[in-house]
């Protein structure tokens, strides 16, 4: 049985499917990121639950996303029911106790949840183009976009401010081209068209201001619990580019604004990224590499990463080798693919001498799988058949007016409700162009395009030198040492405040406050 050292996974079996063990995953590793796989319907759900709630009640902060609506129901006591208590006498747990948990509920889209939301310049220009599915070309574009915007000091908060920047590049494209490198109108206006779809997708609720502040999902209740932030998913799950692109943007925030702690008793956060495979589906190879240094670095601050998917070829090698805790539940082997699935399971964990493991894969009852976690000194355990322990909480979701009951409750209640447009890009432009629009008004007015002829009245006001008019100096473009040191200085300091100056690992900026 768990301790206040680790977190009850369920009991194995020996070979007659008597009681073996409890299998456990210990607090102290929790951070050296896990894998849960297996079919539709063999129980990953309940696993990721009852991994939510032993990682709450140690006192661990969990983010997770809620794709079916399936997991709210961990914000409400269980209840007991026959074949809940008959796994319970199963795996030994006793007492089975049931419990609610500290749940806050976010949503991209605040309907289900409290608003969630990120700035332009916080996304980056790398992750705004595997949002938008952009070209090489058109990458390139949104690079110098976002170059100019430091030049220049512009904050790139919400959509618009990038639609009036984008206008703002083409139409000065030959300058910036003969400073950056080819930039095209038409390049610029498919940018355009995308970013419009991405307003009518709904994403235009999720750029902008107040952005989520990280502190929020890492809070611990006056009982020492960690509280579980699930996300609302299945709206989301309609532009899955974009659910993926948030959950790789909020792991790359992470790593940008926790500390290093090396390795904690316990983990910081535990972060499950359900439906992984959507991350790495026609990724390319620059945005894996970066995902498997995330995922390699991000231990050292104390964060966990579980990622959920069914198959675990939808996991890239290089990042699979990073997760230490697994649990894989239930493969189908029918397709060529599926059975090279089922080796692939089978060949990462530590081999049982009881049984074979790619036969057990396929057949694994609901609620039953295959568990490896890392023992003492971080190497992996023998791989063992399981029960997986009921949940303490309430299996099903929680209905409407239990949901807006638990918002209107919520810690963050209130602090993300409205939207906050403060001056950015988009405003700056727009004064930019008024403001010269008014200047070649005042010009025109004054006469300033009128032609002028020497001696014929038009020069009256230019001063005389012993009768003799002096022509004005000329204007020079010339810059004085001083006035040149200036500008640097004024420069450097207007694309640098409240913005860093070097981009994050995924090309984010780290948030100016």
């Amino acid at each position: 049985m768990a301790d206040d050292t680790s977190i009850f996974i369920g009991a194995s079996r020996k070979p007659d499917d008597s009681y073996q063990r409890a299998e456990n995953l210990l607090l102290q590793y929790g951070n050296r990121h896990g894998l849960v796989t297996g079919a539709t319907g063999t129980g990953k759900t309940v696993t990721l639950q009852i991994l939510a709630e032993g990682f709450s009640n140690a006192g661990v902060p969990v983010f997770c996303a809620d794709i079916k609506g399936d997991l709210s129901g961990i914000a409400m006591m269980g209840t007991a029911q026959d074949f809940l208590v008959k796994r319970a006498a199963q795996v030994n747990l006793d007492p089975y106790d049931f419990q609610e948990f500290p749940v806050i509920f976010w949503d991209l889209f605040g309907e289900q949840g409290h608003p969630i939301r990120a700035t332009i310049s916080e996304m980056g220009p790398l992750l705004l183009s595997r949002l938008m599915n952009l070209s090489d070309a058109q990458e390139g574009i949104m690079n110098i976009a976002f170059r100019i915007a430091d030049e220049d000091g512009l904050l790139l908060l919400d959509l618009k401010d990038l639609q009036a920047l984008l206008a703002n590049i083409a139409e000065r494209a030959d300058e910036i081209s003969a400073r950056y490198g080819n930039v095209t109108k038409p390049s610029v206006g498919a940018i355009q068209r995308t970013l419009l779809v991405l307003k009518q997708q709904g994403a235009a609720n999720f750029f902008g201001e107040p952005a989520l502040r990280i502190s929020d999902i890492m809070r611990t209740t006056r009982d020492g619990r960690g509280a579980i932030s699930v996300l609302a998913a299945d709206k989301l799950m309609m532009n899955p580019r974009l659910y993926a692109t948030f959950l790789l943007w909020l792991m790359s925030e992470l790593f940008e604004e926790l500390p290093e702690v090396g390795d904690p008793d316990k983990p910081k956060l535990v972060f499950f990224f359900d439906e992984a495979h959507l991350l790495f589906d026609e990724a390319p190879k620059v945005l894996i590499d970066r995902v498997e240094q995330v995922v390699r670095l991000i231990r050292s601050k104390g964060v966990g990463v579980y990622f959920v998917t069914q198959n675990p070829l939808d996991i890239p090698e290089k990042v699979l080798a990073q997760l230490g805790n697994r649990v894989q539940h239930a493969l189908r082997a029918y397709t060529p693919r599926e059975q090279q699935a089922v080796r692939t399971a089978a060949e990462t964990f530590r081999p049982n001498p009881d049984f074979d493991c790619a036969t057990a894969i396929t057949q694994l009852a609901t609620g039953e799988a295959l568990v490896s976690a890392l023992e003492a000194k971080g190497v992996p355990s023998m791989v063992q058949r399981t029960l997986i322990r009921p949940p303490s909480s309430r299996l099903g979701p929680i209905t409407p007016a239990e949901r807006q009951k638990l918002i209107q409750e919520s810690p963050v209640a209130g602090q993300y409700d409205q939207t906050i447009d403060r001056e950015s890009a988009f405003e700056m432009l727009q004064k930019k162009a008024k403001d010269a629009a008014d200047a070649e008004a005042r010009q025109a007015d004054s006469g300033g395009s009128r032609w002028t002829i020497p001696g014929f009245g038009d020069d009256d006001s230019a001063p005389r030198s012993g009768g003799r008019r002096v022509p004005a100096p000329r204007p020079s473009n010339r810059q004085t040492v001083a006035e040149a040191a200036i500008k640097s200085v004024v420069r450097s300091v207007g694309s640098s405040v409240g913005r860093a100056i070097v981009r994050g690992i995924l090309g984010s900026l780290s948030r100016g406050r």
